[in-house]
């Protein structure tokens, strides 16, 4: 079976990108254990490797994912069957006004080409909390140099259409949502924030 960009992430050896990963997993549920422990939907989830570790950690009472490629529902489904993970756009999510305790989106909206849009949908089926995170520019494309990877574009994944500073997305976010707390681990932004 084919995999994904987000699958190989997740499931590499080297040392170094565990410990990256691990950290930003240890921050993203730092922010999560100040909010109440609801529904929570996780839109753009991939294979699911976030909501098994929120399963994982007990957090959350009801965990949903939305994804738009197949090949990683399908992943995903093999990986972690006993997940609820749809297929759907983060621009029409398939949910009612306020659906969902806590709407989470982590490394998606560096992708989108409408990234307002985007945004503006994940506050909508949130009843109040919305957790966000972008790679933090430009450390990210650096780190991305430092490790040898796309050279020819200076460090920029060739999927990334929006660089945002640890600056930029703080003011970005914060048209539509209040911040309540922020976590910087070393190359991501992390952003908890409230409906307004």
């Amino acid at each position: 079976m084919e995999v994904t960009d987000n699958f190989r992430k997740h499931t590499h050896r080297n040392p170094i990108q565990r410990f990256l990963l691990d950290n930003f997993y240890k921050h993203v549920f730092r922010l999560l254990k100040l909010v109440p422990n609801g529904s929570i939907l996780d839109v753009g989830c991939g294979e699911g490797f976030t909501l098994h570790k929120l399963q994982e950690a007990h957090i959350g009472k009801k965990l949903e994912g939305i994804e738009y490629q197949e090949k990683a529902i399908k992943l995903g489904k093999k990986q972690y069957p006993d997940l609820l993970i749809k297929q759907g756009s983060i621009y029409e999510l398939p949910y009612k006004d306020s659906a969902f305790d806590l709407v989470l989106c982590t490394e998606v909206l560096e992708h989108m080409e409408d990234p307002k849009k985007a945004l503006a949908e994940l506050v909508r089926v949130s009843k109040k909390y919305i957790l966000l995170s972008v790679p933090n520019e430009p450390f990210f494309m650096l780190a991305q140099l430092l490790r040898g990877k796309n050279w020819s574009r200076l460090g920029n994944d060739i999927e990334h259409i929006n660089h945002w500073s640890f600056l930029g997305f703080q003011k970005f976010v914060s048209e539509k949502i209040k911040i309540q707390a922020i976590s910087i681990p070393f190359f991501w932004t992390i952003i908890l924030g409230v409906k307004t």
